[in-house]
Order: C-alpha cells, then sequence, then structure tokens
C-alpha cells in the first residue's frame, strides 16, 4: 500500500454533522409532508439546488426556482402544502447546519500538517450571493485556515461524490489516489471513492473514524481530552510593526473578530502561545502573539532603560496604533502578564479586558524599594543574580539546548529529575549551577520544538531579554509616581498549582484591586501553563472570552464549535 500523503473530508457528515439531507426530512416532518418529498425533489439531476450545487445558478436565483419546483411537485402529487410556505425556513435550516464545525476535525486537520500531510474538505455549496451576512464568509476563512483546500462544487463544476471532484482534489494536492483518504458519513460516497482508487473511512461515529484513521497515517487521532493542535511557524501570518528607527515588533497573527494580544515571558518566543492561537481563532478572534521586545523577530537596542515598564507600554500602545487596534484584549504570562496587567492600570482606556497566566497584580508598594522585597522573597533570588549585565549572559548562553532543557519542564518532570532552583541562586553562582550537564528533555516540548527556541537566541543572546529584570528601581518609581484606581474591565487570573516561583497564594487579595475578576485554576501545572495543560489553558481562556463578549455583544461566534 501507498505511503498516505493526503487526507480527504466530506464537508457534510464530517466537518460537520448533519446533511442536506436530514435538514430536509426534517423539515418535512415538521410541516407534515410525505415522506422524501423535498429530499427527492432537491436530488434530481436538474433541480434548482443540484444546479446551484455545480454553479450553474446562484443561491438568489435558486432560491424562487426551487420555490416555484415545490409548488408544480405538489401540484402534480395532491400535496397540499402549508398557507405559509417557504423554502426561507429551508434555507435558514441548511445556513444553521453549516456553523455546527467539529472541532475535533479541526484539530486533526491541524495534527495531520503538522507531520506534513496534505488535507481538503470536499463540499457541495452553493454561491452564496444573497447579501444577508457574512455566515458564509466565516465558515469559508476558518476552513481555509485549517484545511490545505477547500474544493467546493459551486465553483469546481462537480458534486461529492462524483469522481471528477475526487480527480480536482487529488490534481490540487498533487498526489495520486492511493495516497488519499477519504472520511465520509455516506456510503455511497464511501463506494464512489474506493472506485476512485481512494482508501476510505465510514464515519458512523466520529471517534471511531478518527482512530481508524491514524492506521493510515501513524498521526495519533485528537480526542476532547488530548492536547489540542498546536500551529507551525510556516501556518501562520507574520508581520513587522516599526515602532520607532531601530524598535520593531514581530507579531503572528489567525483569524477574525476582536482583537487579542497574547504576550509571552522570559526566555520565551511567541511560539510559546502556539497551542492557544488556532483555538481562539476558531472560538472567532483575531489573534495576534508578539515576539515581546527584545525578542525573536522583534529588535530594539540594547540600552536597559528600553526596558522599563512605562516605555514597554508605550511601545505596546504604539503598536496598537500602527495595526489600527483601538482596543484590544490582552493575555500575558510569566512578564507578559506583568505588562498586561500594567497596561490595564495605566492605559486603561486600550484594555478591553485583561488576563494573565500565572503572574497576579501585585500592589505597589511606596514604602518598600523593590530591591528590597525580592531580598524578602528567596524564590525571587534569581532575579537579583540577573542584575548585573554580562553574568547571566555568559551561563545563559554556554549552551542554549542546555539551557532551554532546563528551563522547560513540566510538574511532572519535576517529580523525577532535579528541577531548576531560583532560591539562592546568588551564593552558588548561578542558576544553572548544581545540575547535570545532559538533561532530557520534557515531554512537554518535542525536539522541533526545542530546535525552534534555541534559533530564537543563536546569535542574539540573552542581554535585552534579561534587561526586562533590569528596571526595577525605574518601574517603582514610576509606578509609585502614577494614580491608581481599581481596575474596572473583566480581567481574568489563571493560577496553577505547582508553579515554583508565581505562587497561587501571591493571588490572593486580587479582588481588592479588580472589580470584574474571574479566576481559573490549574492544580497539576508548573510554571509553563499554556505549554503544560494547553487544553484546561484553553478552556478557560475561551470560556472567559465567549463571556466577556457575550455580556459587551462584541464578538461574531459564527461557526460554531
Amino acid at each position: 500500500m501507498s505511503e498516505t500523503r493526503a487526507v480527504l473530508f466530506s464537508f457534510w457528515g464530517v466537518v460537520v454533522p448533519s446533511s442536506p439531507r436530514a435538514v430536509l426530512r426534517k423539515l418535512e416532518e415538521q410541516q407534515a409532508l410525505p415522506d422524501a418529498f423535498l429530499s427527492s425533489l432537491a436530488s434530481g439531476s436538474s433541480s434548482a439546488m443540484t444546479r446551484a450545487e455545480r454553479g450553474q445558478v446562484t443561491l438568489s436565483q435558486m432560491v424562487p426556482a426551487f420555490h416555484e419546483e415545490c409548488l408544480k411537485e405538489a401540484e402534480i402529487r395532491g400535496v397540499t402544502l402549508p398557507s405559509d410556505w417557504s423554502i426561507q425556513g429551508l434555507l435558514e435550516e441548511l445556513k444553521e447546519a453549516t456553523t455546527d464545525v467539529r472541532s475535533a476535525v479541526l484539530q486533526t486537520a491541524a495534527a495531520l500538517r503538522c507531520k506534513g500531510l496534505l488535507t481538503a474538505v470536499l463540499a457541495n455549496h452553493w454561491l452564496d450571493d444573497s447579501a444577508t451576512g457574512d455566515g458564509p464568509a466565516h465558515l469559508l476563512c476558518l476552513l481555509g485556515g485549517h484545511f490545505d483546500l477547500v474544493l467546493q462544487s459551486c465553483r469546481s463544476g462537480h458534486r461529492v461524490p462524483e469522481p471528477a471532484m475526487f480527480s480536482s482534489a487529488l490534481q490540487h494536492l498533487g498526489v495520486t489516489s492511493q495516497q488519499a483518504v477519504w472520511l465520509d458519513a455516506d456510503e455511497e460516497g464511501v463506494r464512489a471513492a474506493e472506485a476512485a482508487g481512494l482508501a476510505a473511512i465510514l464515519v458512523e461515529n466520529l471517534s471511531n473514524a478518527l482512530d481508524e484513521l491514524v492506521r493510515f497515517t501513524g498521526v495519533q487521532a485528537v480526542t476532547e481530552d488530548g492536547p489540542p493542535a498546536p500551529c507551525t511557524p510556516d501556518g501562520v501570518s507574520h508581520g513587522y510593526v516599526t515602532i520607532r528607527p531601530a524598535v520593531t515588533t514581530h507579531y503572528v497573527e489567525m483569524g477574525s473578530g476582536p482583537p487579542v494580544l497574547l504576550c509571552h515571558g522570559f526566555p520565551e518566543s511567541w511560539y510559546s502561545w502556539r497551542y492557544q492561537i488556532p483555538a481562539l481563532a476558531a472560538a472567532g478572534f483575531r489573534v495576534l502573539a508578539l515576539d515581546m521586545k527584545g525578542y525573536g523577530g522583534s529588535t530594539a537596542p540594547p540600552d536597559i532603560q528600553e526596558y522599563s515598564l512605562e516605555q514597554l507600554c508605550r511601545d505596546l500602545v504604539t503598536f496598537m496604533d500602527k495595526m489600527s487596534i483601538p482596543q484590544a484584549t490582552l493575555v500575558g504570562h510569566d512578564w507578559g502578564g506583568f505588562l498586561v496587567w500594567t497596561m490595564a492600570q495605566f492605559h486603561p482606556e486600550r484594555v478591553r479586558a485583561v488576563a494573565s497566566l500565572n503572574t497576579p497584580l501585585f500592589p505597589v508598594d511606596t514604602s518598600l524599594p523593590p530591591g528590597e522585597r525580592l531580598k524578602a522573597l528567596p524564590i525571587f533570588d534569581y532575579q537579583l543574580y540577573f542584575q548585573k549585565p554580562g553574568v547571566a549572559e555568559a551561563e545563559l548562553e554556554k549552551d542554549l539546548e542546555r539551557t532551554f532543557k532546563i528551563f522547560f519542564i513540566s510538574s511532572e518532570d519535576s517529580r523525577n529529575r532535579p528541577a531548576l532552583s531560583t532560591a539562592g541562586v546568588c551564593a552558588r553562582g548561578g542558576l544553572l549551577v548544581g545540575l547535570p550537564e545532559d538533561v532530557p528533555l520534557s515531554a512537554m516540548l518535542t525536539p522541533h520544538d526545542l530546535d525552534f527556541y534555541v534559533s530564537q537566541y543563536q546569535g542574539r543572546g540573552f542581554r535585552r531579554q534579561l534587561n526586562w529584570y533590569r528596571n526595577g528601581e525605574e518601574n517603582w518609581r514610576w509606578m509609585c509616581s502614577r494614580p491608581r484606581g481599581k481596575l474596572l474591565m473583566p480581567a481574568l487570573m489563571v493560577t496553577a498549582g505547582k508553579d515554583p516561583v508565581l505562587l497561587p497564594a501571591f493571588s490572593k487579595g486580587m479582588e481588592d484591586l479588580v472589580q470584574n475578576l474571574s479566576r481559573g485554576h490549574i492544580e497539576e501545572c508548573g510554571h509553563w501553563t499554556q505549554m503544560e495543560k494547553p487544553a484546561e489553558t484553553n478552556r478557560i481562556l475561551i470560556s472567559w472570552l465567549q463571556e466577556t463578549f457575550k455580556k459587551g455583544g462584541g464578538v461574531n461566534m459564527v461557526p460554531k464549535l
């Protein structure tokens, strides 16, 4: 058997659970029409609906034609149509069915593409020129972002399961029929695909079908409880915004809807949000994950003052200005969390809502300089070690692979091997001192993930990233000089039970600082929340975002997932 290179999904019955036939039967029952009255009429080779699916007429042309066909058929068969008969209800039911996109199929497609397989959706669709909303556009945008090919019957001139439809898809993908697998909920479609030389899976139960797909592809099936499929660097749009001379922000973008800016921490990259970007985009949001200042593709001078919170906030506001984003929901982790809380405090008019993973909103203590506060908390000793330029850089840059293997460990890893301790760093002469030279790779990362992080620091080093830690006194003086009211916008604080540095206890009392605070907690999770527990993180974020925008009436939740 040839190696599988492509997986083709039927839109009806697989990507969405319903089908036109099921919708027609439902309407027949509701209207007390004879069995198969609508379905037999619609499936006729010269019916208006079939011609629309072939692209011979548009939706606006199909509607009156199919209406007349129904009236004529009723007269021939002696069927009395309801007095308020209209096919508008049928169209609304069909449109609603197209929005019920199965997240497991999208995640499976993403997982297949990550492993180098091609994916396609084949759909019997008509050309929607009704100008009654952007639902079809959202659907096509969603599918186009998750599959290599979306082949619509109205554009190809062929319908599923005609052999020409399969041939067209295979030609577009550049594969042979022996290299492709077809998933369909209709037995006729399965037989047609097999006759065309494709392997085929009958989808009676989606989970079972995706398990069977593993036999052909070797790619593990995506389940509700399993990790979501990540995006890849070449699977997202990249952009660059010049903030001012010598300062440029690199970002990746996916989705449409209310903007959500993702801000990572130390020592990371936009790539740390790889599991969240596609999930948030599929949930109806425009996701922009930034390489924070001095990281990855974002360029900036090495001067320490460039990385003060005041300057970082100014730069983020400029980024939003140049992207024409008046307001955004800010989501941060680690240092990114510190930054988004600061934005919410000092630039509240630009923040629609704010969320932080692990990093709480610390109250400003005007009586205690930050250096003294750090000395009082042993687990923050590493930050004192980071203060002298050049020292931590030399240690962390010596062996980048070892550095990231030590940093990126899960709570489970910490139980089975020596973990990084952030206390006593100055006394022992280094953050990584005392740890093995040969460090195993956490199950939280793939070798490709490790390679990507290493590539982001090769030739760039750690100077700019560490400078975020070197503005403590400057940040404190600035914050002390500014008015600080209670945060009023919707806010979310997500704590991780096994974070050894940003302890959940540090978030106690945040309700006194934030009026509209929601909380999420993941007990069996360490510091790298969005990588260690991506499914749980996504559920918390998406639930909060949808609830926040539901109250504000600001998000288009089509298609449904």
